[in-house]
């Protein structure tokens, strides 16, 4: 029997990386097993002391979200009354009832021009998008510009934002109660931006913002109406671009939906 040689330390960073841990969350390793092997010893019962005043213990900020069903609805009276982006943005930036919040960064709003007549929106940030604060900075950014400059758009011609506005910590897929919470500000971010084509990439936003049940294979390429309640917006599903760098074989497919989604620009 053949050994594997042990990886190496710049192997097994890679391997963390890759699989989102990405931080330390402590200056030293702690040995979980050996503190359960050898618990510390039990302390000495403390002197007598005069009795101290009662005060309510101290809450950390984000440490208690509160319940899905109220911040849902706290997040939909919130991006009801936001008349602008920027207004929507500052509401965002206050809002305290989503955890990944606390967890992220900073807030991941949008980025390219907000009179675009096309939006693309995805499901979450990732490492990249969280440190600089903009959506798609990434391996996946660099794609989806790529794919975007083939039908003669770049980010000054088109808006991109996410579903969800903070990233989920190692990357994780979003919760159904964070996708809920989250879901008001896209809906209200989509109708202050009011473009002609809103284009879902992947298959997480195509079925939250499309209210589709099936999966990315039977929706991409296919049209569908989005309503906001003032008007009716043509939208299109299509892969991420994250997963074209995991399946490239799929990038003819997604050329076929930047072509159909040029030939609408075009004759809107």
């Amino acid at each position: 029997m053949i050994l594997e040689p042990a990886p190496t330390v710049r192997e097994l960073l890679a391997f963390y990386l890759e699989a989102g841990v990405d931080c330390a969350l402590a200056e030293e390793p702690v040995d979980r097993l050996a503190e359960l092997e050898a618990p510390p010893p039990p302390r000495a019962a403390p002197l007598a002391e005069a009795p101290r005043p009662v005060t309510a213990p101290t809450v950390m900020r984000g440490e208690a979200a509160p319940a899905p069903d109220i911040a849902i609805a706290s997040a939909r009276e919130a991006a009801r009354t936001a008349p602008t982006l920027e207004a929507l943005r500052e509401l965002m930036q206050n809002f305290e009832g989503c955890a990944l919040k606390h967890t992220a960064t900073r807030l991941v709003f949008a980025d390219g021009n907000p009179q675009a007549r096309i939006m693309f929106v995805g499901e979450a940030p990732g490492r990249d998008e969280d440190i600089e604060g903009l959506p798609f900075v990434g391996r996946s950014g660099k794609l989806l510009d790529l794919m975007i400059g083939a039908i003669g758009l770049n980010r000054t011609t088109a808006y991109i934002a996410n579903v969800i506005p903070w990233r989920p910590p190692g990357n994780r897929t979003p919760t159904p109660q964070e996708t809920q919470i989250c879901l008001p500000f896209i809906q209200r971010q989509i109708e202050l931006v009011n473009p002609d084509v809103l284009v879902t990439l992947g298959n997480p936003s195509t079925q939250t913002l499309l209210s589709t049940r099936e999966g990315i294979m039977r929706t991409r390429g296919r049209w569908f109406e989005y309503e906001t309640g003032q008007r009716t917006i043509r939208a299109l599903a299509t892969f991420h671009p994250a997963y074209l760098l995991r399946s490239p074989s799929y990038k003819r497919l997604a050329w076929q939906d930047l072509r159909a989604i040029a030939k609408v620009l075009a004759g809107a």
